[in-house]
């Protein structure tokens, strides 16, 4: 057998990104994999610190790297994608793992490039300014992805639905590989009485994410309605709430309390490559109302009820449905819960070491593939 695998992975402190991260670095230690963290953007939270930290088998490194949506330009991404190239040949590792694809563009690292594409400016504005050309002020980051994502040696997306409109949307030769994403349960499931309330979760000011029509629906419900996430985004970007019960930014757990009411739980996402707060809303056994969207129906059919995305009526209709009739909301909580557990970290690692041997091994020379 030979020496154990070593991975750079890169992750940011700013977005579900984090929790991806740590989740599939836990995973892999169990399988004796070895993972250099380069942390980018903000600093972490001393909790942040300390997860990581917590982690077999992890070195974790704090650059504070730029994050390419919160740059003004290429020059900074393409400087920030050399460094890691240069932590990669200095820590040693047999692979990288990029979860912001511009990075490939111009890491080099000597050793295998897998890109997982989370999500990108250039899919967001298609789906969020339908029929609008992409912000000038954007065009290098559609150009800077592209060339990132057809540089890398692997791309992987965390579902079917998402790995279509990369490949559509950049017209790529090859389909991104579909890795679902994972998420350990927050809460365990309980048999006691759910509270009749409601709750979402997410970027509140993200405009594909639905906050405004959940306000307005909030307004006619009959019971609480509660948000959780920033309602200010980090370019100024601002959404005006007056009848969602707004919680701020919640930590795991803090959010584990409200999932253990068993809520029932809305996403009016008009876009979402995944949706990791729909998974741990679904592994607490809490029923979901969703927007019917190719993503949530590949992940979620038969485990929730679906709503036309922009329908304030219909999101309504199905909370006040879910309200009315238990029997039907415990039977939605109990296929939430048993659909999640497709989707763990766990099984987020067994799906990515073959992918990453793979690389190695197509790159290493005769006799020197790691485990």
């Amino acid at each position: 057998m030979g020496a154990p695998l070593r991975l750079l992975l890169t992750t940011d402190t700013v977005g579900g990104v984090w929790q991806y991260s740590i989740d599939l670095a836990g995973a892999l230690a169990d399988h004796g994999v070895e993972t250099v963290l380069v942390q980018l953007g903000p600093a972490p939270s001393d909790t942040q610190r300390a997860e990581a930290q917590a982690i077999a088998g992890v070195t974790f490194l704090e650059t504070g790297l730029p994050l390419d949506w919160l740059s003004d330009g290429p020059a900074p991404v393409l400087a920030a994608g050399a460094e890691i190239g240069r932590l990669a040949r200095l820590h040693g590792v047999d692979l990288v793992q990029l979860n912001m694809p511009t990075l490939a563009a111009s890491a080099e690292p000597g050793v295998p490039v897998l890109a997982v594409t989370h999500g990108c400016v250039s899919t967001w504005w298609q789906h969020g300014r339908p029929g609008m050309a992409l912000d000038p002020g954007f065009v290098w980051h559609r150009a800077l992805t592209e060339q990132g994502l057809r540089t890398a040696d692997q791309v992987v997306a965390p579902s079917a639905g998402y790995a279509e409109v990369v490949r559509d949307f950049y017209n790529l030769p090859v389909l991104p590989t579909v890795v679902h994403n994972g998420r350990a349960p927050l809460v365990t499931p309980r048999h006691e009485p759910a509270q009749d309330c409601v709750l979402t979760v997410g970027r509140l000011w993200d405009s594909v994410k639905g906050a405004e029509l959940l306000d307005a629906v909030a307004a006619q419900l009959s019971v609480p309605f509660h948000a959780a996430g920033a309602a200010t985004g980090p370019h100024g970007e601002t959404v005006r709430l007056e009848n969602l019960h707004l919680l701020g930014q919640l930590d795991s757990a803090a959010l584990a309390k409200h999932l253990a009411a068993r809520p029932i739980f809305v996403s009016a996402a008009c876009f979402e490559p995944f949706g990791l707060a729909v998974l741990e809303a679904a592994a607490a056994g809490c029923a979901l109302v969703l927007a019917d969207i190719p993503v949530f129906r590949e992940l979620w059919e038969g485990a929730a009820l679906f709503v036309p995305p922009r329908d304030a009526a219909a999101y309504h209709a199905a909370i006040e449905q879910l309200i009315g009739d238990l029997a039907l909301r415990h039977c939605l909580g109990d296929a939430a819960a048993e659909r999640a557990r497709r989707y763990t970290p766990a099984r987020m690692a067994d799906a990515m070491l073959p992918l990453y041997r793979q690389l190695v091994a197509e790159r290493a020379p005769a006799g020197k593939v790691a485990a």
